[in-house]
């Protein structure tokens, strides 16, 4: 086995790799760039050593500073993570070629499976069933009507190179075909510098599912079960789960073969990934092959009891797989979902700055893969995700339910994130009866939150946690004025029962609080309904709070501000204020806050990079037209006129870093 490996990565995939090496006595040496100098996965490795710049072709992207950097320590072997350079089959072929091991396929099979129009062609010599479309690129506009005539409305366009969602467009119509062709040619060439684009038929709502593959050098190949990764925004998914609940036994078995098929057509070595979209009449067709580890294995992890990057190490250095297809057992369900720094209440626009809280959740069938701690700067130059929560269960409810519990609990503070997010669409009642698709969270979901309000008893948890908590903060005061009161002769008797209002947003509850016969036990009702309730020994200031309501244990996440106290539950964030009965009477009389007046300025939504400007002064402008673009956590936002107007001053140009809150454009 190797002594020693460089990790040509960060984040929490180079920390979950140092893991397994560890375990396994292989020395780690992690490269990071200058914004990453205090980053987890360089305090966890045995060896750091820095490549300079901040943007990733000055580091993570820079195939010689990577390379020089293996030779310098000693490393017998590179391993790319994914992301960056796990899919660049130029720099597989120059760590071959430097006498250094590759933990991945070779440079020639990335390069094949990495072409949209070649892995298609692979898989039909395989025999794999691939979506019905054009195998070959485009060569003119004309070429693109007649396929997309022979193909059937709607189509999807989809660039030969790259991944991600990038120049990939859905068109509906053929009077939309042509402005969305040139728009794909831009955006994929940007992004791989390369614009070939091909036709496949649109698939209307189809279910997303892959296969897990190992394969050695000897001509061994195996699946170890599928992850179902329907849950997508923008293509890039959110929440993944094993097993998925629409395949049955004969499914899963003919799609596994079908993927390590696949995977001896192409002469692949290591660990990959076979990814299908399933459609309602249970046919399945092959999407693409994506050669390297995925972020999602570590539900295959949880549900086979195998360590993934272990096969991969042992692969890599030779040996044969050591179990075969009858060998491998899958046990339980697991689900994971995403933790990214995005403002999900602003178009998931990117969140950066200084993680200032950090708690994990914990407990048993709770796994956090983690790049970031309390302390940690979480940057514009790199991907939004900072962590994944992973969760197992008997069945799917039970795993479903521990990934809810988690997520209540997981406490995060100094950037926004998406955790109440996933939290939202894992509650769903959808969610929860399977019923999935790539368009659920635009079937269900609308700005982050459902299109269909929850019940109102369903706040009732988050009702009781807000009030207990200002009732104990208030008990603490009267508690320490019990002596003063003693001394100028006020009673000392502790009320047992209390009212409270308490205000959400437009909700108001009345709340019964009383205190029961033994230690934290409560019996309360709110408006007409009663629970009784039990707290654990705690301080009004505590911020992750598990209360038992009618025996069942609940988990909260809690914010203060001033008066406010701000409750995370299931996906649900509610803003409380309470008061007394006489303080409400007055509260009411209180003038409502008015809105900000439009101030003639656009101002800059998220921080980033100016990469594009596409007005000048004296230009008449639409509310709604893109007016610049910004790119920020590898993705481009076009940023939108806010005004029908005329522009009368822009103040910042292409290359230009921009802060949130900056003033980008005047108006007249």
């Amino acid at each position: 086995m190797f002594k020693k490996i460089l990790i040509a990565n960060r984040g929490e995939i180079a920390v979950r790799v140092m893991q397994t090496c560890k375990r396994l006595g292989i020395g780690t040496v992690a490269v990071y760039s200058d914004p990453d100098f205090r980053s987890l996965h360089v305090a966890q490795a045995d060896e750091a050593v820095p490549l300079g710049g901040a943007r990733p072709t000055e580091s993570y992207l820079n195939k010689e500073k990577i390379l020089k950097v293996a030779q310098d320590t000693g490393c017998q072997a590179i391993h790319p993570g994914y992301g960056f350079l796990s899919e660049n089959a130029a720099f597989a072929d120059r760590v071959t070629a430097a006498g250094i091991t590759f933990i991945g396929p070779s440079g020639p099979v990335i390069a094949r499976l990495g072409d949209k129009i070649a892995s298609k062609q692979l898989a039909i010599q395989a025999g794999v069933p691939t979506v019905p479309g054009h195998v070959k690129a485009l060569s003119s506009y004309a070429e693109a009507q007649a396929v997309a005539a022979e193909v059937g409305y709607p189509i999807l366009l989809k660039p030969a190179a790259g991944g991600g969602g990038k120049g990939m467009r859905t068109v509906e119509r053929p009077e939309d075909l042509a402005s969305a062709l040139k728009v794909c040619q831009q955006e994929t060439l940007k992004a791989f510098g390369d614009d070939t684009i091909f036709i496949e038929r649109y698939i209307t709502a189809p279910r997303h599912i892959e296969i897990q593959v190992m394969a050695d050098a000897h001509g061994n190949a195996i699946y170890l079960g599928e992850r179902e990764c329907s849950i997508q925004r923008r293509y890039q998914k959110i929440i993944e789960e094993s097993p998925s609940v629409a395949l049955d036994a004969e499914s899963r078995a003919r799609m596994g073969e079908m993927a390590c098929r696949l995977a001896r057509e192409a002469g692949y070595v290591n660990a990959g990934t076979v990814e299908f979209i399933f459609d309602h009449d249970r046919q399945f067709y092959f999407l693409e092959m994506n050669t390297r580890l995925q972020v999602e294995h570590p539900v295959t992890e949880m549900v086979t009891g195998l360590d993934l990057v272990e096969l991969q190490l042992r692969v890599a250095d030779g040996d044969p797989l050591p179990l075969a297809q009858e060998d491998v057992q899958r046990n339980g369900w697991a689900f994971e979902a995403r933790v990214c720094a995005e403002d999900t209440e602003r178009n998931f626009v990117p969140s950066v700055g200084l993680v200032t809280r950090y708690a994990e959740p914990a407990g048993e069938r709770i796994r956090v893969d983690s790049g970031v701690r309390a302390g940690s700067t979480v940057h514009v130059f790199y991907d939004s995700m900072l962590a994944k929560v992973i969760t197992w269960g008997a069945d799917r409810e039970e795993a479903r339910l521990k990934m809810v519990d988690a997520l209540n609990g997981y406490h995060i503070e100094g950037v926004k994130t998406n955790v109440d997010f996933a939290n939202r669409v894992i509650c769903h009642p959808a969610f929860i009866a399977g019923d999935l698709s790539t368009g659920f969270i635009d079937q269900h979901l609308s700005d982050g939150a459902e299109k269909i309000p929850a019940p109102v008893k369903a706040v009732h948890p988050m009702v009781i946690t807000a009030t207990l908590i200002y009732h104990l903060r208030e008990n603490l005061i009267h508690d320490s004025l019990l002596p003063l009161r003693a001394q100028v002769g006020a009673s000392t008797t502790a009320k047992r029962q209390y009212t409270y209002v308490t205000k959400s947003d437009k909700s108001v509850f009345k709340v019964e609080i009383e205190a029961r016969e033994g230690q934290n036990q409560w019996h309360i009702r709110i408006d007409d309904t009663v629970y009784e309730t039990e707290t654990p020994p705690m301080e009004y200031y505590r911020r992750r709070l598990k209360l038992t309501i009618d025996g069942a244990n609940h988990y909260f996440r809690l914010y203060y501000s001033g008066n406010f106290i701000e409750v995370a539950y299931c996906g649900m964030v509610n803003r409380f204020e309470i008061y007394t009965p006489k303080e409400w009477r007055l509260a009411q009389f209180m003038p409502a806050p008015t809105a900000k007046a439009f101030d003639n300025l656009l101002r800059c939504p998220m921080p980033g990079l100016v990469v594009e400007v596409n007005v000048q002064p004296g230009d008449r402008v639409f509310k709604g037209q893109p007016l610049l673009s910004i790119e920020s956590m590898k993705m481009e936002t076009a940023v939108a006129s806010p005004v029908d107007g005329v522009v009368d001053a822009v103040r910042v140009t292409a290359g230009e870093t921009v802060d949130t809150g900056a003033e980008l454009i005047s108006f007249q």
